[in-house]
């Protein structure tokens, strides 16, 4: 029992289960590459677009982490919290492989520079401009170097929700983006209404008797 508590602890088992999302794409990625011809703007898409959902998912659950455990705080909610950055690493790592075969699907820069200004394309870079240096922030020197700083660093992870929301319900609709960015609208909004409340109690002080 207590080599399976140390396995579920330990960080290379997180970044193991985080990483099994990649395998099958990983399997793609080369079966395309083998076959001589290089990636289709097909196999990329393929790749592509789960990549980007799975880049959402792990952001969603990162962002969701703080509202759940300031509504439940149980030991197991301690423990994903603690663990919230490998999160978001997984986040920054699907992003990159996102935007990495999009480029690769391109023909010519003449349709990079065409598609530039595409309204879900510009959302598209916007967020993955800003994932950046949250990506290569989430380590403890960076947290030292940074200071106080880097908490106020990874709130853009918001920012960051709200241009992927944006940007799915342009490609693929509301439905899908729904269902992702729902759960984390409500339990936020939820947060800051009891947050606002507890506030408001502080400032209207203790209540004098006669």
């Amino acid at each position: 029992m207590d080599h399976f508590k140390a396995l579920l602890g330990s960080r290379y088992f997180i970044w193991a289960t985080l990483a099994l999302p990649s395998i099958p794409l990983l399997i793609q990625l080369l079966t395309g590459i083998s076959d001589g011809s290089g990636l289709s703007e097909q196999q990329a898409r393929e790749i592509r677009e789960p990549a980007g959902t799975f880049a959402a998912i792990a952001l969603s659950l990162a962002l969701l982490m703080t509202p759940i455990y300031q509504l439940r705080n149980s030991t197991f909610i301690r423990w994903l919290l603690a663990r919230r950055r490998y999160f978001g690493v997984a986040c920054f790592s699907y992003a990159t492989v996102h935007m990495a075969l999009y480029l690769v699907a391109l023909e010519s820069t003449a349709e990079f520079i065409r598609e530039l200004g595409q309204f879900e394309i510009i959302l598209g870079w916007l967020f993955f401009f800003i994932i950046v240096p949250l990506g290569l922030t989430s380590n403890q020197v960076s947290m030292r170097l940074l200071g106080r700083k880097w908490k106020g660093l990874q709130r853009a992870a918001y920012v960051v929700a709200v241009l992927v929301l944006v940007h799915w319900t342009v490609v693929h609709g509301p439905m899908p983006a729904l269902i992702f960015f729902v759960p984390l609208a409500v339990l936020e909004a939820i947060r800051l209404w009891r947050l606002w409340k507890a506030t408001r109690l502080r400032r209207s002080g203790p209540v004098v008797a006669g």
